[in-house]
């Protein structure tokens, strides 16, 4: 499991090093919009290592139940770097699917 310590209005992300060139990394959020009938939330980044690289880093997490009982989790990044030559946030990207993976594993059985 992916480690998060969550409150009413934020989440403090932490990656683990297999993510990332060697580093922990953190990023701190506010939950922006929940909108439980289309299974979706808004997460805005506003502290720690993502905003060293980053102007602006919004989530929304989207998850489709329509596909014959299986379930679309759906992760949009927007994003605006500091410079160009900052990178893609691909840590980020597979430090998601993994936690998906995780949410879905007592699922499946």
């Amino acid at each position: 499991m992916m480690p998060l310590d969550v409150n009413v209005n934020n989440i403090n992300w932490m990656w683990a090093k297999q993510f990332t060139d060697g580093k922990e990394k953190t990023a701190e959020d506010i939950i922006k919009a929940i909108d439980e009938e289309k299974k979706l939330v808004r997460f805005k980044i506003v502290e720690r290592d993502l905003m060293q690289l980053y102007r602006t880093f919004r989530i929304t997490v989207h998850v489709d139940a329509k596909f014959g009982g299986n379930n679309l989790v759906t992760w949009i990044f927007e994003y605006k770097k500091l410079s160009g030559d900052v990178e893609d946030p691909k840590s980020l990207m597979d430090f998601c699917i993994v936690l998906t993976k995780d949410i879905e594993a007592p699922h499946l059985k």
